[in-house]
Formats: structure tokens, C-alpha cells, sequence
């Protein structure tokens, strides 16, 4: 059974969120601090982490960062929570790494839709590998790996998720309807402008070879090269 963990200092929103979780089949902790959840985490490492931004001691970014640059913990999917004004701290979070973002105020069922659209997303890879390539920029499927001249690029599983559909429609332009319907899922609900912010993500995180991302103005993105 995959265990979430919920950090969250409101102990009404984090019982919230732990009992819908619970109802869905998922196991939970709950913790009001970040050093509590790293504690917890030496004695077995969650599925996916639930972690609010504004947080006692270390926020939010600061401790998704922790993660990051932890070997240990770096592969663990992030789902931020943050308050409908912290546009700037959405952006903070995926740019280090965040798997996805839930907007206050939630409703419970977008918070298990969203967990289960993640899990799927980040399950281990079962089929041989397979490399796509596009200019500069080479995807290995089954290693999970996106490199270009520079050496490898770590991306977060969102942006390797959204990479790899991009470069398996290499010059197809594809909506961002579509994008979000194939890499986000059908019950995603949040906001469309999240491909947008991936987008800019992964321009930034591929340097040069990120110009194979082709904006087709009013319409959505291409490969080419």
C-alpha cells in the first residue's frame, strides 16, 4: 500500500487531507514540521510527499530543495500546497523540482486525483529501453534519462513526462488541451497555464538545446530538430 506523507502545520486541513487519503485506500503520516517527516523517512521512504509552502522553521521551498539534493529522497514525487496568491512560489517549486501543485482552498477529491495522476506518472518503467532523440537532446525511456552535449539534465518527473510526449510527436504541434490531457491525465482540473510553466522549465534546465521546443503561437508547442 503506498504511504503519503502530509506535511501541513494546520492540523485541520492536514487531518483532512490524511482521512480522504485513507478513505482512498492510501496510507498516511501527517507531520507539522519538516524535520519530523525527514525523521520518519529513515525508517522507510514514502510513495509521494503532500508539502505545504508555508510551513514553521523551514518552509516548503527549502525543504523540496533538501530533497532534491538528497540522493535518497530525490526521486520522491513532491506535491506542493500552496495559497491561490503564491504564483511566484509555484514557480519557485517546480523549478527545483516539484512533481505537481495543489491550489488552496482544495477540495478532497482534487487532492486523491491529483496523488493517483502522480503515482501513475512515476511508476517504475517496466519496458525496454528506448532512446528519442531531437538535436542536441537525447531521452532514454527505460533509463528515465534526458541528456544533451552538457552531460545529463535532471528533470522532474512532470517535465520528463512532458519532454518525452513532445518528442515522440517531434513536429506534431500539439495543444496545450492535449498536453494536459496526455501528460497531466483526463481528471486533471487545475490550471491550463501549468504547461506553459513547464515549458519555460525545461527551456531553462536544457540551456541551447532547449530551443528544439518550438512555441506555435496560439496553439501550443513542437518539437523540431
Amino acid at each position: 500500500m503506498n504511504n503519503i506523507f502530509v506535511v501541513e502545520d494546520d492540523d485541520s486541513i492536514r487531518e483532512m487531507v490524511m482521512y480522504a487519503l485513507g478513505t482512498a485506500g492510501f496510507e498516511t503520516c501527517g507531520f507539522s514540521h519538516g524535520d519530523d517527516m525527514f525523521s520518519a523517512a529513515e525508517s522507510g521512504l514514502p510513495a509521494l510527499i503532500l508539502l505545504d509552502i508555508m510551513l514553521p522553521g523551514n518552509d516548503g521551498i527549502s525543504i523540496l530543495k533538501k530533497i532534491r539534493q538528497m540522493d535518497k529522497y530525490k526521486r520522491i514525487p513532491v506535491i506542493m500546497l500552496t495559497a491561490r496568491s503564491g504564483e511566484l512560489d509555484r514557480i519557485k517549486g517546480l523549478d527545483l523540482g516539484a512533481d505537481d501543485y495543489i491550489t488552496k482552498p482544495f477540495s478532497v477529491m482534487e487532492v486523491i486525483s491529483r496523488v493517483k495522476a502522480v503515482l501513475r506518472r512515476t511508476a517504475p518503467d517496466t519496458e525496454p529501453s528506448e532512446e528519442l532523440v531531437a538535436g542536441a537532446v537525447v531521452l532514454s525511456k527505460g533509463k528515465r534519462t534526458v541528456r544533451t552535449g552538457s552531460g545529463e539534465i535532471p528533470l522532474t518527473f512532470k517535465e520528463f513526462e512532458l519532454l518525452q510526449y513532445l518528442m515522440i510527436n517531434k513536429g506534431m504541434v500539439l495543444s496545450r488541451d492535449r498536453l494536459i490531457e496526455q501528460v497531466w491525465g483526463f481528471d486533471y482540473n487545475g490550471e491550463s497555464r501549468t504547461v506553459d510553466m513547464h515549458i519555460k522549465s525545461l527551456r531553462q534546465k536544457l540551456g541551447e538545446a532547449g530551443e528544439i521546443i518550438i512555441t506555435v503561437r496560439n496553439v501550443g508547442y513542437k518539437i523540431g530538430g
